[in-house]
């Protein structure tokens, strides 16, 4: 078993929005399964106090730093924050994780996607190769995520089987090529948006099979407007970088 990979600096983002049940075991987790990472804890004002308790962990732990942001702009947004966050006070890191803060992206997978890192680019934590997967799902939302990801595909011109998944790791080199694109998009169409350029600047990427499953606890962050978004933004992304 090759090993390199894992004596890279590795920094773990993670945004919030009323996670203050889930951020102390995501963040206890993700050091148990990597120890030497760093996590960069992106916090949108939570009114439940996730924020006052990221600052506590931080001052608790030096790998666990907190930033926060004055309201909720979206996921998209809350992530480009943290990326140029990490370009810009860590420059000892070489691998940039992206993932949720509730467990929904197993974080026991994050070995095996940070040994692909090794021959690529960019990672994607996927649900629709094969070996992944959705739990706890109904018929109707499995659909729709199918059919979210094929329509991306679809308009985009790309293999990549799970372009809406959110579970990444990303080549520090890469993802500073990828923040020079006009990203427009502030919800769930990130995901899309920023495959399809780190695609367009010719990188190497790869898929590890990860069983989706549904929110330990807290509410989901999904709603029909950041649907539409993605839905209507994925055309403008492929005229516009033409």
């Amino acid at each position: 078993m090759n090993h390199h990979a894992f004596f890279k600096k590795i920094v773990v983002c993670l945004p919030t929005y009323n996670e203050v049940k889930n951020l102390p075991q995501i963040t206890e987790a993700v050091l148990r399964i990597i120890p030497s990472a760093l996590i960069l804890v992106i916090d949108d004002n939570s009114p439940d106090g996730t924020g006052a308790v990221a600052e506590k962990m931080a001052q608790e732990n030096p790998q666990i730093s907190v930033l926060h942001r004055a309201q909720k702009q979206g996921l998209g947004r809350a992530y480009i924050d943290g990326f140029r966050t990490v370009l810009k006070n860590m420059p000892d890191a070489e691998l940039i994780v992206q993932m949720d803060a509730d467990f929904s992206h197993p974080p026991e997978r994050l070995p095996e996607m940070i040994r692909a890192s090794e021959n690529a680019d960019l990672v994607i934590g996927s649900r629709y190769i094969e070996g992944g997967g959705t739990e706890n799902w109904s018929i109707c939302r499995q659909m729709i995520s199918r059919f979210g990801s094929l329509y991306a595909r679809l308009w985009l011109g790309i293999s990549v089987r799970d372009l809406t998944g959110g579970f990444k790791v990303w080549r520090r080199d890469l993802l500073e090529k990828m923040l020079c694109y006009p990203i427009a998009s502030g919800g769930y169409g990130f995901q899309a948006e920023t495959t399809f350029f780190a695609y367009r600047s010719g990188a190497r990427i790869v898929e590890v099979p990860i069983l989706f499953t549904d929110r330990n606890v807290g509410k989901s962050k999904m709603t029909a407007g950041i649907a539409w978004e993605a839905f209507w933004r994925l055309p403008l992304i492929r005229v516009r970088s033409k």
